[in-house]
């Protein structure tokens, strides 16, 4: 497992294993999907199209109806004030949701079962990885596109001005620059004053039913192949372990230190990573599915402070993705899941 950033290795593992464990690989992360973001490359597909616009300045200054933009990794790129036409390859599909925008292409395995999918509409699949081709024929004005190589980039970029977008940033600082790409500035910045006061509200809901002061958490979820894993810095975490909310155990803290999605561990160092609270994020695959059933009918298991004091809660993986609609919907969800125990 890698940083976060490499994009979407991983998430094809948050979205085909169970929206966390499935599909791209990368270099030490599951070889089936991780956060989307290691190098899934584009498909073999070739296509003809006209060069990128060159890039003007380092600086978003508006010139007409295009502006410069330079995205996280260093691409300075002269993109739409307002693009209409967007291809959005990246997990976070939701995102785009909350800002009141639809593209007209994106990558269907990445937001189909996900709890805003009878939101997406009109959309076109272009594939995974990402085809040329039927981005071609979409002739978009702007392409946001999740993962870092840089061969993909060059590639997009012959279609239309792309940028590369860091689906794993923290919350807030990717809504404003989603924001900021897509022209939306108020409408992130209004979405993300209205997040804040209902996740206050959910803070204060759990407290008020029993959340005690330093209370730490954990999250786990298993991947075909007997692997088990602890979650970090990807979905159901990132609202887990929010300034007001839970703490993560000192080894989780490692992982978050090192900014990971995720770390694979051994059953037996369960344990050790095990909060006051532990959430099991339930997988998609009937291989992971099994390796789960057998853990909790361990003894290990049963003898963990959170399983005796009844403090394990299951949520379906394909439904704590980090995009905001689901981010949205956990503020919900995670009052429920506690108040059913």
């Amino acid at each position: 497992m890698k940083q976060v950033r490499q994009s979407i290795a991983v998430v094809c593992m948050i979205v085909l294993m169970g929206t966390l464990l499935l599909a791209c690989s990368s270099k030490n992360e599951p070889q089936v999907s991780n956060n989307k973001g290691n190098n899934a490359s584009t498909s073999n597909t070739t296509a003809e199209a006209s060069s990128s616009p060159e890039a003007t300045s380092d600086t978003a200054t508006k010139t007409g109806g295009t502006h410069s933009y330079t995205d996280y990794r260093g691409h300075t790129v002269e993109i739409p004030d307002n693009p209409q036409k967007i291809v959005f390859f990246g997990e976070t599909y939701g995102d785009l949701l909350t800002l009141g925008v639809q593209a007209i292409g994106a990558a269907k395995v990445l937001y189909e079962n996900q709890i805003y999918e009878d939101k997406v509409q009109g959309v076109e699949d272009v594939g995974l990885p990402i085809s040329l081709e039927k981005t071609l024929d979409l002739q978009p004005d702007l392409i946001i596109y999740s993962v870092t190589d840089e061969a993909d980039f060059e590639a997009l970029s012959k279609i239309a001005p792309t940028v590369i977008f860091d689906t794993f940033a923290p919350l807030k600082e990717r809504m404003l620059e989603l924001g900021t790409i897509l022209g939306k500035t108020k409408e992130a910045e209004s979405w993300l004053a209205q997040y804040k006061v209902k996740e206050a509200a959910m803070w204060e809901q759990l407290k008020a039913s029993g959340m005690k002061p330093g209370e730490t958490a954990s999250v786990f979820t298993y991947y075909p192949g007997d692997r088990l894993f602890v979650m970090a810095t990807t979905g159901l975490s990132q609202v887990l372990y929010e300034e007001n909310g839970f703490k993560p155990t000192p080894l989780i803290q490692k992982v978050l230190d090192d900014k990971k999605g995720f770390e694979e561990i051994s059953m037996e160092l369960l344990k050790e990573y095990a909060g006051d609270r532990i959430f099991i994020l339930n997988p998609v695959a009937d291989e992971a599915k099994k390796s789960t059933e057998q853990l909790i009918s361990s003894q290990l298991w049963k003898n963990l402070p959170a399983v005796k004091n009844g403090y394990v809660y299951f949520q379906d993986i394909e439904q704590t993705s980090a995009d905001a609609s689901t981010r949205d919907w956990l503020l919900q969800q995670i009052p429920n899941l506690i108040s059913e125990k």
